[in-house]
């Protein structure tokens, strides 16, 4: 699990807010997180 979140933090940029109030980091989180499973499913197939 912590080795998941320190790549969501180092790779994806998950560590500095891009936007204001909650909704912007919530599709941040959500985009990031998104990101990371098209990531990890391109590598399986």
């Amino acid at each position: 699990m912590e080795a998941k979140n320190a790549e969501l933090k180092q790779v994806y940029g998950y560590d500095k807010a891009l936007s204001y109030g909650l909704d912007g980091m919530q599709m941040q989180g959500a985009m990031t997180i998104f990101a990371a499973n098209i990531k990890r499913i391109l590598k399986l197939s």
